[in-house]
């Protein structure tokens, strides 16, 4: 069966498409053409032109799309920010945010530009959205860098500093041929926050936050959560409630928005 007998199966009412990303703005639109709600792998397309295109005939007809970055949807994400409410650190200085990786195999899609790749569009995505979701809704990018090494046409390692209108900062930093780092560190007047695997934690994994105030430090272990279930979870509550459809619309545009303000820093 092709992927247009797929979408031509009245039976099918929401499609998930985790096609390399320069595919995703042409099979999404063939998905809500056909009147299909659409779970979309990271990134949601290349372009912010293609995401308003998408966004657009979305609204208009209806239907549900979700950027699926399931680490917001684990529970320890969701207690880091009842800390930072709680101000156990004190005001926040700085967030530092990094992930990367080791080099992949030279046929991975992530190092081939036809197909949408680069480190951006890939771990970099992850970082920008984290430090958004911290930084709140005056979150905006003060200052970017991408590296294109000679052998690639793609960026394979960058970083980018954002702030909002409280002065906090977030520092991101992302690459394709890295040491792997995937950590979180919350500076503030009175102490840090750390913990790593932020975007990665798999269902039986127990995170642990580390908090450190002086010369004390507590470690609390959060409960292992199915950070996959949650987000599909939450794209069935986009189909089914239009005000969460609305601001995953949002959130949708406000990344693509971003990322596309550093692609054009070069």
């Amino acid at each position: 069966m092709s992927y247009d007998d797929l979408l031509n199966d009245p039976n099918i009412d929401a499609v998930y498409l985790p096609l390399p990303p320069a595919l995703h703005y042409e099979w999404a639109f063939k998905a809500l053409n056909k009147k299909k709600h659409i779970l979309l792998e990271k990134p949601f397309t290349i372009n912010l032109s293609d995401t308003l295109a998408l966004i657009t005939f979305a609204k208009h007809n209806n239907l549900a799309l979700h950027e699926n970055y399931m680490f917001v949807f684990h529970r320890q994400l969701q207690k880091i920010q009842l800390l930072l409410q709680q101000n156990i650190i004190g005001k926040i200085r700085e967030y530092r945010i990094d992930f990367g990786f080791p080099k992949r195999t030279e046929n991975d899609f992530r190092y081939n530009k036809t197909l949408g790749g680069g480190a951006l569009l890939d771990c970099g995505g992850y970082s920008i959205k984290l430090a958004t979701i911290l930084l709140g809704d005056t979150a905006r990018l003060m200052y970017s860098t991408l590296k294109y090494p000679e052998e690639y046409d793609i960026d394979l390692y960058g970083s980018a500093i954002l702030e909002n209108d409280m002065n906090e900062i977030a520092k991101v930093s992302f690459g394709m041929d890295n040491a792997y780092k995937c950590d979180l560190e919350i500076w503030g007047s009175l102490g840090t926050i750390q913990t790593n695997r932020i975007f990665t934690a798999s269902h039986n994994f127990t995170p642990t936050i580390r908090i450190k105030k002086g010369s004390e430090a507590e470690v609390l272990s959060i409960e292992s959560d199915d950070q996959f279930y949650n987000s599909i979870d939450y794209f069935y509550q986009c189909i089914n409630d239009l005000d969460l459809r609305q601001q995953s619309y949002q959130a949708i545009h406000k990344q693509s928005k971003l990322v596309e303000q550093i692609q054009k820093i070069k």
